[in-house]
């Protein structure tokens, strides 16, 4: 992979820099993290470089310092409401979520449940969370939230809501996704520290938009593009350009509810300490970046296979139209197209030379491999497979996996486990792999080359089984699809 990010640099800069903060209120902050901190793939693909986890690493620097808060909307509780990349429900990934930290060495203090009215389901959260030696607030709804400053600021407003102990000067309030409460409860928790004659302050950490790159950087459009189905847009800051003079990018829900905050501020501290939205961010991730170009493409890569995600995911009955049409919007801004794409084309025509689906992967030094539909395998095996050929220097006339290998797996399949599809699907091609590898030297040389396709792009000229999405997410692959099926059934696994 080619390196644009500076990942130690990182993890330097950006726990001092927050370490800086917490000084400038006196101590303790408040500190409200946006984006995910585990498993931040989107990072990841557009900042060569930084790894998924690298915020993780960072905050690690800062341990002994930190205890986390998790929000979670009592609503969301109650409708069962369901965090799309992992398919579990918010309460369960709270549950996921302290074990995460745990799993690191980081002190979740509590778990803080936002909006709470009474709802049943919440209810018996608290009680479980409780049952399990995690302590439980409530914050409650105030109404006309969040204009009605007066009312917020009051004891009928942030005043209702359960004081929230904490015992270290960063308190970090993170939450399974959108719309839990992070801001209210670090705003609520400011309003009752000052109460008590505590110093404490409120910062963001968001990853993104990088907030010193230009508007259209590719970085920052790629976000853009990471948030379609949120309607999130990005933005010049006016109050910073106004107060600094300095262009600054932040995105619009920021910059709508920034005077409301501002009003918060200085109601509850006399003055505000930060003078735009932009202000109240932590982020160093510009100054981390190495090779611009390197990070620039991969953004742009990454407009490309938003877009298509997001035909697929209409064609499979799960899209947003609004999404698809500011994806398009996005790509066409940029002047992008297929052909800044080469993995596309080369599945494409595999396909119509053989006339069946094909796929094709493109390789760290620009090599494309393709693969086709046989009797033995899907595309997406088949390319797979030619993929760790290549890269081991096997030639393309030798077999990995010989029909008397694939043959009593097909068997398996169809006469005793019930499928109709006898090809082999890339999970099973990778266990016969496998298998094979303890008798055969070549299986064993192609099994060793797994990790140098991490970060290649891959297309395939249909919608994949979820299998097989799977598989190529797990090696770290970039994955696109035309958005069809290889047949014209109704129902599709």
């Amino acid at each position: 992979m080619k390196i644009g990010f500076d990942h130690d640099r990182y993890t330097k800069l950006q726990s001092e820099h927050i370490l800086e903060r917490i000084g400038q209120f006196g101590g303790k902050l408040y500190l409200e993290l946006g984006g995910k901190l585990f498993d931040d793939f989107h990072a990841s693909r557009v900042l060569p470089g930084f790894r998924p986890d690298s915020k993780i690493e960072m905050l690690l620097k800062l341990k002994d310092q930190t205890e986390l808060i998790l929000a979670i909307n009592a609503d969301d509780i109650e409708k069962n409401k369901v965090r799309g990349d992992l398919g579990i429900t918010y309460d369960a990934d709270v549950l996921r979520l302290i074990d995460a930290f745990r799993g690191v060495g980081m002190y979740v203090g509590s778990v803080v449940l936002s909006r709470f009215n009474g709802q049943h389901k919440a209810e018996e959260f608290q009680k479980r969370l409780e049952s399990l030696g995690v302590r439980v607030y409530r914050h409650y709804p105030i109404i006309g939230y969040p204009t009605n400053v007066d009312l917020i600021v009051s004891e009928d407003g942030y005043g209702r809501n359960e004081y929230v102990e904490t015992s270290r000067p960063l308190v970090l309030v993170t939450a399974p996704g959108p719309g839990s409460g992070k801001m209210a409860v670090c705003l609520s928790q400011l309003y009752h520290e000052h109460r008590r004659g505590v110093k404490a302050g409120y910062a963001k950490f968001e990853t993104f938009p990088i907030w010193d790159l230009p508007l259209m950087h590719p970085l920052n459009v790629a976000y853009e593009a990471a948030t379609a189905d949120l309607n999130d847009v990005n933005m010049i800051d006016p109050f910073h350009l106004e107060f600094y003079g300095k262009s600054t990018v932040n995105y619009n829900r920021d910059i709508e509810v920034f005077p409301v905050l501002q009003a918060i501020f200085e109601r509850i501290w006399g003055t505000s300490p930060y003078h735009s939205p932009t202000d109240m961010g932590v982020n160093m991730i510009s100054k981390c970046i190495v090779d611009d170009a390197v990070c620039s493409e991969a953004a742009k890569q990454e407009i490309i296979r938003r877009l298509y995600n997001a035909r697929c995911q209409e064609r499979q009955g799960h899209g947003n139209e609004g999404e698809l049409n500011k994806l398009e919007i996005l790509v066409r801004r940029m002047g992008l197209s297929d052909a800044d794409r080469p993995v596309m084309d080369a599945a494409r025509k595999k396909a119509e030379a053989t006339g069946a689906p094909a796929a094709a992967i493109q390789l760290e030094d620009g090599r494309i491999v393709t693969g086709k539909t046989s009797s033995l395998l899907g595309p997406s095996a088949a390319v797979l497979l030619n993929a760790l050929k290549e890269l081991a220097g096997i030639r393309d006339e030798i077999m990995l996996l010989p029909p008397a290998v694939i043959e009593p797996v097909q068997e398996l399949k169809c006469k005793y486990l019930g499928n109709h599809n006898p090809r082999l699907h890339t999970d099973e091609v990778l266990v016969a792999l496998s298998v094979s590898a303890a008798t055969n030297p070549g299986a064993a040389l192609a099994l060793q080359q797994l990790p140098k396709l991490k970060a290649a792009e891959a297309h395939t000229t249909v919608i994949l089984s979820g299998v097989d999405v799977n598989v190529f997410r797990r090696l770290g692959m970039n994955l696109t699809s035309d958005p069809k099926y290889q047949t014209h059934k109704l129902y599709h696994k």
